[in-house]
């Protein structure tokens, strides 16, 4: 019986989640990396042609007889066009005092000669990035210091932002699909390592106990040492438990069989009732003792070879009528006889072994419950599946009971005085199980039992 190992959780999905985990965090981080970046460079451009149109300005001042004359040239204006149409405000000062422009527009502190200072502020309800520079004017002996304070709203600059928000955004969705399809095949390559391994220990049967000799990556070799270690302790046990068996087998049933023949023998000279019937009684005995030992043996047998069947193409209807010829002289001690019907030929593909075994065992069984003076009826048939039939004319199975007929040492309440162990059925069972077949007992309508192995 196998047994379900505990499991608490799946290491295929836990490093999904890990690898997924991960790129969701980068890809979050590539967004406000990739927008912060952008917003700099976009703030920078405006900062440039603020500045640049500042100069502008400053480069028209000039003092002619003592005065100031400032003729603000076009392009001033027209460099700070924008797609969004951004209001643009500007203010000049002479000496800190407040000449043209806009009047609410101050002046930011510590614009020093040729030098500018950008800031950022809000104006009339509207958002701006502004820039101060101020210039130094010689002439006629006066000195006088000229101050433009230049700004901008930023709309575009905003509208642009939101562009590259977005397009940040498509990046770092896209950085993650990549990332996670990325994740689960690298998981399902790193796993696929350890499914292989699986694969190969569930297609072994007990008797493929080879070490595994395929390279595999270190992480996995302790495992495959370990499993290597433990095949190899199953082998030597295995190998032992079969030479128990074939020496049990011949230890077990040759002193049985002389013991028989020596109570037969004595049975022949004792004349006394009671004698004769104490050594009826220990010859009985054998016979079951015997039985028992030879169905135990065949029963470990089979539970060794069902899960490595050697599989040979062979003729059920030969191997049938081969059993039958060995059977028929025990049949006729018992005024019994046998019967094969069925195909010509019925070719498939098992291990002779088990299936000569199982079908003994079958026909074994109804001579034992089958009345004197009839006939036992075995049916190979390959329509509409392969099955082989065996019906008798005895009791039949208890109708209550035919249920847990096939299971060890488990007997009917009409085998009472009948030599058995209760592990015919059982063999047949396994036998059927090991070909991926099924054994089914039924009772016939006109009396008997019918026991039918489907293959």
């Amino acid at each position: 019986m196998t047994v379900s190992p505990a499991v608490y959780g799946s290491l295929r999905n836990r490093l999904v989640l890990a690898l997924i985990s991960g790129a969701a965090l980068l890809a979050v981080l590539l967004f406000f990396a990739v927008r912060n970046y952008a917003a700099q460079v976009a703030q920078q451009g405006q900062d440039n042609i603020l500045g640049a149109s500042a100069a502008s300005i400053l480069d028209a001042a000039a003092l002619r007889d003592g005065q100031l004359e400032i003729d603000i040239p076009y392009a001033a204006f027209s460099m700070l066009a924008t797609p969004s149409d951004d209001r643009v405000f500007y203010a000049i000062y002479q000496d800190g005092a407040f000449i043209s422009g806009y009047d609410d527009l101050q002046l930011v502190q510590d614009a020093s000669d040729g030098n500018w200072t950008f800031g950022a502020g809000e104006l009339r309800g509207e958002r701006i990035r502004q820039v101060n520079a101020s210039r130094t004017l010689v002439g006629l002996g006066r000195q006088t210091e000229i101050e433009v304070a230049l700004a901008q709203t930023q709309d575009a600059l905003a509208e642009t932002l939101d562009q590259i928000s977005r397009n940040a955004a498509f990046l770092g969705i896209g950085f993650f699909v990549l990332t996670a399809a990325l994740s689960f095949w690298v998981t399902t390559a790193t796993i696929g390592q350890l499914n292989k391994l699986t694969t190969s220990v569930t297609r072994r049967g007990p008797q493929d106990l080879s070490p595994f000799r395929k390279p595999v990556p270190k992480e996995m070799a302790p495992l495959v040492s370990s499993l290597n270690s433990l095949m190899g302790r199953l082998d030597q046990s295995l190998s032992q438990s079969e030479d128990f068996i074939a020496e049990a087998a011949h230890r077990v049933r040759t002193p049985l069989a002389t013991v028989r023949s020596y109570a037969e023998a004595t049975l022949q000279r004792v004349e006394r009732k009671e004698n004769r019937e104490a050594l009826r009684a220990m010859v009985r005995a054998i016979d079951e003792s015997s039985r028992a030992a030879g169905q135990l043996l065949d029963h470990a047998m089979i539970t060794f070879r069902a899960d490595h069947l050697e599989r040979e193409d062979l003729d059920l209807v030969a191997l049938t009528h081969e059993l039958v010829q060995r059977l028929t002289p025990i049949a006729e001690m018992k005024d019994l006889s046998l019967s094969l019907t069925g195909d010509a030929s019925v070719q498939y593909s098992g291990d002779p072994i088990l299936l000569q075994n199982a079908v003994r065992n079958m026909v074994d069984n109804a001579l034992k419950y089958a009345p004197p003076d009839s006939t036992v009826e075995i049916n190979v048939t390959a329509t509409p599946q392969i099955q082989i039939s065996v019906k008798d004319s005895g009791p039949g199975f208890p109708p209550d009971e035919i249920d847990t007929l096939t299971r060890r040492f488990e007997r009917g309440q009409n085998a009472t005085g009948t030599i058995g162990s209760g592990l015919g059925l059982t063999i047949v069972q396994d036998v059927a199980t090991a070909h991926g077949g099924t054994l089914v007992l039924t009772n016939q309508s006109e009396g008997g039992a019918c026991v039918i192995l489907s293959l």
